[in-house]
């Protein structure tokens, strides 16, 4: 879909459930990650399905082994603005913007957007359940969306990243006083750069608010955003919508020592975020530099001993 293209009508439902999960696959880079984030939903009890959001460049392979496990899937069109940064140093940001398309699927009462790096280590379907704005405020009210902070600290250095990308500009540095209140309240959605993180997103679809996003794409100011979907959420509904605890999307570099490690509980993380590489299943089980890459493994260990029992073995 190019950015001009007004969003009128919305595809069939991939599912009856009127409120989901949804994830973006665009290829088989990510096909493992998706399924164990879909097997971590299950075994911690969701009521709710994973649909997997498919491009025109997901391959066939990938079909058959979503379709092996019975994972419901719906096609959606890939998504670009008119005008976009040379993403070259960060080639993934090329693929955010399909993550999107989540505010045109008006079938669904309620989507909330995963990333396919996540794992989730308890049961959040009350994210289902969050008062957001009704659609029919076309996203012109002040709870749009609800999506967690983006880290702008930068901690491992990258140097194509924005120099107001430092600890004193994250949102996060302002919970430390408090780390009690962090792990059920998120800072303002005006706190620090005022950036949401894209890999989880709770949307209330409407396609009057997904229009003003495809406006946005048409607009060569999209050429600016650093970071792709995020940049330009934060940038379209600046302090319109609602911040969630870090325990929903917790990046795994926020545990690091000196990072935001004053606020992590592990004990309290709902779900972490795999960002950045390596992938956990970029390594070999047992050998990560990172601890949180085992919890992982541990996962996808259990899940693909779980599908070998039903004579699913296909290397995802």
């Amino acid at each position: 879909m190019s950015a001009t293209t007004s969003a009128t009508t919305a595809p069939a439902a991939g599912v009856e459930s009127k409120k989901v999960w949804t994830t973006l696959i665009t290829n088989t880079a990510y096909l493992t990650g998706l399924l164990t984030l879909d097997y971590s939903l299950k075994k911690h009890g969701t009521k709710y399905p994973l649909i997997a959001l498919y491009t025109d460049t997901f391959p066939e392979e990938g079909h058959k082994a979503l379709d092996e496990r019975g994972i419901p899937k719906q096609h959606v069109k890939y998504l670009l603005p008119i005008k976009s940064k040379d993403f070259t140093a960060d080639p993934r940001f090329y693929d955010c913007w399909s993550k999107l398309t989540p505010f045109s699927l008006e079938e669904y009462e309620r989507v909330v957007q995963l990333d396919s790096d996540m794992l989730v280590l308890q049961n959040m379907d009350e994210l289902m359940d969050l008062q957001l704005d009704a659609p029919s405020t076309g996203g012109k009210g002040d709870r749009v969306f609800a999506a967690s902070h983006a880290c702008v600290c930068n901690p491992l250095k990258k140097p194509h990243y924005p120099k107001d990308w430092i600890p004193e500009n994250c949102a996060f540095t302002t919970q430390h006083a408090d780390p009690t209140t962090a792990q059920h309240t998120g800072a303002p959605s005006t706190a620090g750069l005022r950036m949401p993180n894209g890999g989880l997103q709770v949307v209330n679809p409407s396609l009057a608010t997904y229009n003003l996003i495809l406006e946005q794409l048409s607009n060569e100011a999209s050429g600016d955003y650093d970071f792709a979907d995020q940049s330009l959420l934060g940038d379209l509904f600046n302090g319109r919508w609602v911040t969630l605890p870090y325990t929903y999307n917790a990046l795994k570099t926020l545990r690091n020592k000196g990072v935001h490690d004053v606020i992590w509980r592990d004990e309290n993380v709902k779900n972490i975020h795999y960002i950045l590489s390596p992938k956990p299943w970029e390594e070999d089980d047992g050998k990560s530099m990172w601890e949180t890459h085992q919890w992982w493994w541990d996962v996808n260990n259990e899940r693909r001993k779980e599908e070998k029992s039903r004579g699913i073995d296909d290397g995802f």
